[in-house]
């Protein structure tokens, strides 16, 4: 079996893949920002002479960047966020390749999403929002896609899982805006300088979706985050019925449903 764990920010994602990864110790966890061999998220997906560009222009990092990447076709995967380096701009400039913020067209984003769900075919593993989150983000912010179309990509996806064993655990929070509020404040550093939130809220008041909407600050991303909630529990419902489980979690209390 393979387990697809899934649910907004601040729903438990990590607490749970690290749950299940001390109960199941054969699982196999792929955490955002990993090699994996369905998503692409903190990835820099290159061809062969965009990687030997990098390799040539970071020459002190060469042996790092080898060390980080995966090829995979012809194509060259960098998990660049795994390179630590105080190099200008190193990480803005390998930002640039990655697959999400609409900076590959909606035909190129789905052939790359899809033929990559279609080439897998491992078991035992277990993913971190890997099956929603970053490609409905990028499908709703930067392609402005409507739910339906998303709906309908999904049975696509869904074609390329025939015969693979898989399961969706979806945490559901009881209240967005309070989860948001504790991981606001949870993800701050020592000296309560707020570090997730501001750049979280940039990202998305840049995006056209957000720009389009009128969206901002926490009230931007609550709305959000309550449609993409909606929406996700939609696809659930009407696209991998039998395959999905559902946790409710009340926030503010300890994660004894988990």
């Amino acid at each position: 079996m393979n387990y697809f764990i899934e649910g907004i920010q601040g729903s438990g994602k990590t607490t749970m893949l690290e749950k299940m990864t001390q109960d199941n110790p054969k699982l196999k966890a792929y955490r955002e920002g990993d090699f994996s061999p369905v998503e692409l998220a903190w990835c820099a997906y290159v061809s062969h002479s965009q990687y030997e560009i990098i390799i040539k222009k970071y020459a002190n990092l060469a042996g790092e960047i080898k060390k980080n990447t995966v090829k995979e076709g012809e194509m060259y995967i960098i998990t660049y966020t795994r390179i630590i380096t105080d190099i200008p701009d190193f990480h803005k400039e390998l930002e640039q390749y990655e697959i999400y913020n609409g900076l590959k067209s909606k035909a190129e984003f789905e052939e790359i999403v899809l033929s990559r769900f279609t080439s897998w075919s491992e078991d035992n593993q277990l993913f971190e929002c890997s099956i929603f989150q970053n490609i409905i983000e990028n499908q709703i912010l930067y392609l402005q896609m409507n739910d339906d179309e998303i709906v309908d990509f999904y049975r696509r996806v869904k074609d390329t899982f025939k015969g693979k064993k898989y399961k969706i655990i979806y945490l559901s929070v009881d209240n967005v805006r309070e989860a948001e509020e504790i991981i606001k404040k949870e993800r701050s550093d020592e000296a309560g300088n707020e570090m997730w939130f501001p750049v979280m809220i940039k990202y998305l008041e840049g995006a056209p979706f957000f720009k389009a909407h009128g969206y901002i600050g926490m009230e931007g991303l609550v709305k959000h985050l309550e449609h993409r909630v909606d929406l996700e529990r939609r696809i659930l419902r009407e696209v991998f019925e039998g395959y999905y489980e559902i946790i409710e979690r009340k926030i503010g209390l300890e994660n004894t449903n988990i």
